[in-house]
This record gives C-alpha cells, sequence and structure tokens, in this order.
C-alpha cells in the first residue's frame, strides 16, 4: 500500500515539474520577437553581444525564474493558511498583508521615495507595509499563548478593508503622475530589474518550502481539527504560530516584490488538493511547482496577448484563476 502511494505521488511530482519546465521553455521562446527552441542553445553559446542574447538573459529568464519563486510562494502561502483555517476560500492576502504591502507602496511613489532608494524603496515599504499589518493581526488575537484562528482571520480582513481604503484615498489626494505608478503596482509586474531582489525571493521560496514539509504531518492533523491534533499529540499552539510565521514571510516578500498579484494562492492549493488529496506530504511540494508554472504561464500571456503592450499580470491571473476556480467549484458540488 505504501508502496503503490510513494508511486502515486512521485507521479503527481514529476508531472508537476514537466509542466512547470514545459512552461518555462515556451515563455522563454515567447514573445513579441518569437525565438525557436532549437535556436536557444546556439544563442547562449555566441554569449553576449547579439539581439536574442539579451532578450533571453535579461528580459525573460530573469522574469521566469521570479515567477518560480513567486508563484511558488504564494502558492505555499496558500496551502498553510488553508490547512490552519480549515478553509479553502482562505489566501494569502485574507490576513491584510496585502494592503498593507498596497499602502506602503503607495506611500513610497507619493513621497518619492522609489527616487531616493532606486530598486529597493518599492520592496522595502511594500515588506514594511506588510509587516506593519501582520503585527497587529498577530497580537490582536494571541491571548495567554493561544493563537485564535477565528479572530485571526475576522481581524485581518477588516485591517484589510481599513488599509484599501487609506489606498483610495491616497489614490484621491494623489497627483496625475503618481497614480500609474500606484495603479499599476496594485495590479502586479513579474518586471523587476534587480537581480539581488530576485534571487533573494527565489533562496526565501525554496527555503520555506523546506521549512514547510517539516509541519507537513503536523498539518496533517491540523486538518482534523486542533482537538483531533491535540489528542495526536501536537503541540498546536507552537506549530499554529510558525505555520502563521512562514505563510506572512512568503506572503510579506511576494508582495513587496511583485505587486498585488492575486488568485495564485487561492486556486492552485484547492485545485491541486482536488488532484491530489489532502496529504500535505504531497500537496506542498505540487502546489508550490504548479503554481510556479501557473504563475510564469499567466506572466507569458501577460507579454503577448495584445503585444506590444504588455498587461499586468494580476489581471490575467485574476480573469483565468477566477474562471478555473468556478470549473473547480462545480465539478466539487456535483459530481
Amino acid at each position: 500500500m505504501m508502496k503503490k502511494r510513494a508511486t502515486k505521488w512521485s507521479c503527481y511530482i514529476l508531472v508537476s515539474i514537466a509542466f512547470l519546465v514545459l512552461v518555462s521553455i515556451i515563455s522563454l521562446c515567447t514573445g513579441s520577437a518569437g525565438i525557436p527552441v532549437n535556436r536557444i542553445i546556439s544563442i547562449l553559446i555566441e554569449g553576449k553581444g547579439t539581439p536574442e542574447y539579451s532578450i533571453l538573459l535579461d528580459i525573460r529568464l530573469p522574469r521566469i525564474i521570479l515567477g518560480f519563486a513567486i508563484g511558488g510562494a504564494l502558492s505555499l502561502a496558500g496551502v498553510i493558511l488553508q490547512g490552519m483555517f480549515r478553509n479553502p476560500l482562505v489566501e494569502p492576502y485574507t490576513l491584510g498583508i496585502s494592503g498593507g504591502a498596497a499602502l506602503g507602496a503607495s506611500l513610497c511613489i507619493i513621497l518619492r521615495l522609489n527616487q531616493i532608494i532606486p530598486n529597493i524603496a518599492m520592496p522595502l515599504s511594500g515588506f514594511l507595509g506588510a509587516f506593519l499589518v501582520i503585527l497587529p493581526v498577530y497580537l490582536l488575537n494571541i491571548k495567554k499563548g493561544i493563537l485564535r484562528i477565528h479572530g485571526l482571520l475576522l481581524t485581518g480582513v477588516m485591517i484589510s478593508f481599513i488599509s484599501s481604503s487609506l489606498v483610495i484615498l491616497i489614490l484621491a489626494i494623489s497627483r496625475t503622475e503618481d497614480l500609474q505608478g500606484i495603479i499599476f503596482w496594485i495590479m502586479g509586474s513579474l518586471e523587476e530589474p534587480s537581480w539581488v531582489l530576485i534571487w533573494m525571493a527565489c533562496f526565501a521560496s525554496v527555503a520555506c518550502l523546506a521549512l514547510s514539509y517539516l509541519f507537513c504531518l503536523d498539518m496533517n492533523a491540523l486538518t482534523l481539527g486542533e482537538e483531533e491534533a491535540i489528542h495526536l499529540g501536537i503541540d498546536v499552539e507552537k506549530k499554529k504560530k510558525l505555520l502563521f510565521l512562514i505563510a506572512s514571510l512568503l506572503t510579506g516578500i511576494s508582495v513587496s516584490v511583485t505587486g498585488l498579484i492575486g488568485f495564485v494562492g487561492l486556486i492552485v492549493p484547492h485545485f491541486m488538493r482536488m488532484l491530489v488529496g489532502y496529504d500535505h506530504r504531497v500537496l506542498l511540494v505540487t502546489s508550490f511547482l504548479s503554481g510556479a508554472g501557473f504563475l510564469i504561464f499567466c506572466d507569458m500571456l501577460a507579454r503577448t496577448v495584445i503585444a506590444p503592450v504588455e498587461l499586468p499580470v494580476g489581471v490575467i491571473t485574476g480573469i483565468l484563476g477566477g474562471t478555473i476556480f468556478i470549473y473547480a467549484l462545480s465539478r466539487r458540488l456535483f459530481l
């Protein structure tokens, strides 16, 4: 039985890897300047100095690597939070992290901090905004060492509404030249010029995947309910705090680097749970890989649907993710 299960899980993981590799290769070749697959090796061998080399290595490859990091991070955060709350509708942005990051980025733009510290000010402001929101959400719901899950969700939703209202207020009083920057940041984009930030996001997402895998059996127990998990010998409160910290870190880093990219942390875990089941030993890995592939695919569509104009990737994830979610939900209800 265990051998059969391991074989089945290995197939799921291999299919997820194949999907990620296939989408990455297609994204690398697709764009306003199409590059055949059989030309990639020769372009890399020829080295710098050719337009094709610059397109591959300086424009498309950074977006693919960042899409891998952010898509995987958001999906992983979604799996963790949905397991904690035992609610498939919870996503990384539910706790108000996105609202705080958007508020921080909006203040950065109107205060012209991005002109003082280029490339760093926006991600740093977004991360600080996310941190300043998640801290009160956590402190308001920790009583005598017990983290109240339902209060955490309600407080996060309310703070998210407050943050969103403040962002709208900033939009209403901002100068015209600032509006476009705020709106495009809110819509999300994988266009990040700093390799340092790209590799930091990649390292953080992979490290959090490895760290969260240490708690996969604890998350399996938590899906049964906190009382059942306690009976199984799980230190529930400690595990909830650590998992909440991992999910918050993943979301904060993702939002601060790329802006708000919705639906990845909602639809991918939900869809993968329907395919591979509820066991987090396989769900964490397959969701990470599939989320990475899904975001890279959406970014490719954003670059090519109405080329040469580039759409914000958050628009594509919202439309495509929402459609897939409705389909998945209907299958879940009627099958």
